[in-house]
């Protein structure tokens, strides 16, 4: 066979393979441009822009803000031609947004990974829209490819929305599916994808170790998402090679102060207490918004060695990743007051991204901000609160106890 013949061949297979995956993957170069005009033309999507340009007079003027609105967006994207357009557009925000809420980002475990190869980044998962950002902007300025981020349906209840998102590389889990043969194709769709991007498209790839956030401060990763992403090895191939050839790497994100800690604590208490907790309408949006927007104080990121083709069993892969996502973990002195809140006595950990002892840092600072945010909450949720922040300080000390948790870890292996 030529190599003409050969290139065809590989072309047309790649082109099969992303036709599979159109309903799910994100935007390619050439869908960007109609993308960003029926955009501009949609009535909700402009309107969403005007409340967070102008919160008052959108109130009462929505419709007259339209042109305005829609002038600045064609003006703001008038040489948007690529993804990589769009997210250095992106970028110039992020930046912007990072320095209102961040006071310190630090970063560790770069030194595992290699620019010219592609990774399945499975973090643990505390905000919806900032885990993978904090992630996206640490390899976008360390010289790495972006990534391709996996998100519910369940937050793109909007067209526009999912626009957006697939604008900026993420790809679609369908966590909608309600009928078992439904569930099982979606899941065997997403992980062919996954093991599509990183092996044939040489792509990144970030997805949360457990379906929804990890509301208690309580790190476990899903055994179904490892069988998820195993669901596509060939009979052939042993789950260590096939995760290896996954790049599988644990990643660790840690917030001094979570903006959206007071809510959390109020969902965790109303489930606790009633056993079960229904949401508002648009409650995951406005968590994104407060997620974003909120400030987080000193954040890490670090990342661990991908996994190894030693592993046998999906436990095995399991305990892997949560023994390095925990090691990992830097604790801040939000948590280890709260840890000292709780139980009368400071806790012997180390602290920051130095590693100094608890007990040698100067942490008045931290207590009143707790104590200011404590004020700040209903009485009733105050308690869980501090729970939510000691929790990884009793996880470090392997004091966390089965009735500790206040969130159920039977979780089907959808991500967002």
């Amino acid at each position: 066979m030529s190599s003409l013949t050969e290139s065809h061949l590989a072309a047309a297979q790649s082109a099969e393979a992303q036709s599979e995956f159109d309903d799910i993957r994100p935007y390619k170069d050439n869908e960007v441009r109609p993308t960003i005009a029926r955009l501009i033309g949609d009535n909700e999507f402009v309107d969403t822009v005007a409340r967070l340009k102008f919160p008052t007079l959108s109130k009462f003027a929505a419709p007259l803000l339209r042109p305005v609105v829609r002038a600045a967006l064609r003006h703001e994207t008038a040489d948007v031609a690529t993804v990589d357009n769009f997210q250095q557009r992106i970028e110039k925000y992020m930046r912007r947004l990072l320095d209102r809420t961040v006071t310190e980002l630090t970063v560790s475990g770069l030194e595992y990974l290699t620019q010219s190869r592609a990774y399945c980044f499975v973090s643990n998962h505390r905000d919806i829209a900032m885990d993978p950002a904090f992630v996206n902007w640490t390899l976008y300025h360390n010289g790495f490819q972006t990534l391709r981020i996996a998100i519910g349906d369940n937050l793109l209840t909007k067209p526009f929305a999912s626009d957006l998102m697939r604008l900026n590389k993420s790809f679609i889990v369908n966590r909608s599916a309600t009928a078992p043969k439904e569930k099982l194709r979606a899941a065997r769709k997403l992980s062919a994808y996954i093991h599509h991007s990183v092996v044939n498209d040489n792509a990144n790839i970030w997805i949360a170790q457990r379906e929804g956030r990890a509301k208690d401060g309580v790190d476990k990763t899903n055994p179904a998402i490892i069988s998820m992403l195993a669901m596509s090895r060939a009979k052939t191939e042993t789950l260590g090679d096939y995760l290896s050839r996954a790049n599988i790497v644990p990643v660790s994100i840690s917030y001094e102060w979570d903006p959206c800690d007071a809510d959390k604590a109020r969902e965790l208490t109303i489930l606790k207490r009633d056993g079960r907790y229904v949401k508002g309408e648009h409650e995951d949006v406005r968590s994104i918004a407060k997620g974003i927007s909120g400030f987080k104080g000193r954040v890490h990121l670090a990342f661990g060695e991908p996994l190894s083709p030693a592993i046998t069993t999906v436990d095995e892969a399991v305990a892997v990743m949560d023994d390095a996502i925990i090691d990992n973990y830097v604790l801040h002195a939000s948590n280890c007051v709260a840890y000292e809140m709780i139980e009368g006595k400071a806790p012997d950990v180390i602290v920051g991204v130095k590693g100094v002892p608890f007990a040698e840092i100067d942490a008045s600072a931290a207590r009143r901000m707790l104590k200011a945010r404590l004020e700040a909450c209903d009485p009733e949720w105050r308690d869980m609160m501090l729970r939510i922040y000691a929790n990884p300080v009793y996880t470090k000390l392997h004091t966390l106890q089965e009735s500790d948790f206040t969130e159920s870890d039977d979780r089907p292996a959808a991500q967002a």
